[in-house]
């Protein structure tokens, strides 16, 4: 696994400063970080607070070149395998079929969508058929990738709170250490 400076992921999440985020009222760097706090307000454990930052980073323009072609979800799935490792990859990829998942399951979410979120939804495939909700609702990590989903709805706020980069630092440090990996 080619594991990620903390230095480079600062660079990273701060190069996302200004993108926009598909007519969302935040750039991709607020709702980043505001993904990140959530998932630490909701007692995330400190792999799933870096994954809930990184959810979009298939959109970053380094990792767009790097996979061509690829929705934003399955490229940044490819870059979290290298730099993070299957766990982060996984639900990274599946915070898009998520979406799809809770608009099926859940019959209050769809009333919790941005205009541009069901706007997307309808290029995403739209609601999850029994038989897919089954599937995705079966996978052992289904459960976070729905927490994903929710804190990436909520992360939308211009005003909201935001987890500092030397937080999110801190926290992948602490993933690096776990991993008994080193940096």
């Amino acid at each position: 696994m080619n594991t990620l400076t903390s230095d480079r992921l600062a660079e990273l999440i701060d190069g996302l400063a200004g993108l926009p985020y598909g007519g969302e009222p935040v750039d991709q760097r607020t709702h980043a970080l505001q993904t990140a706090r959530l998932a630490v307000a909701g007692g995330a454990d400190d792999e799933l607070v870096v994954a809930a930052a990184l959810h979009d980073i298939g959109r970053a323009k380094q990792v767009r070149a790097e996979h061509p072609g690829l929705p934003h979800e399955l490229a940044g799935a490819e870059w979290a395998r290298r730099h993070l490792g299957e766990r982060a990859a996984w639900i990274i990829a599946q915070h898009v079929p998520a979406k799809r998942y809770l608009v099926a399951t859940d019959p209050a979410y769809h009333a919790l969508l941005s205009r541009a979120s069901i706007a997307s939804l309808k290029v995403q495939g739209g609601p999850m058929d029994a038989t897919e909700a089954a599937a995705f609702a079966a996978h052992p990590l289904a459960e976070d990738a729905v927490s994903l989903r929710r804190w990436d709805d909520a992360a939308k706020d211009p005003q909201g709170p935001v987890l500092e980069t030397a937080e999110l630092v801190a926290t992948y440090e602490r993933c690096v250490a776990a991993a008994g990996r080193p940096e």
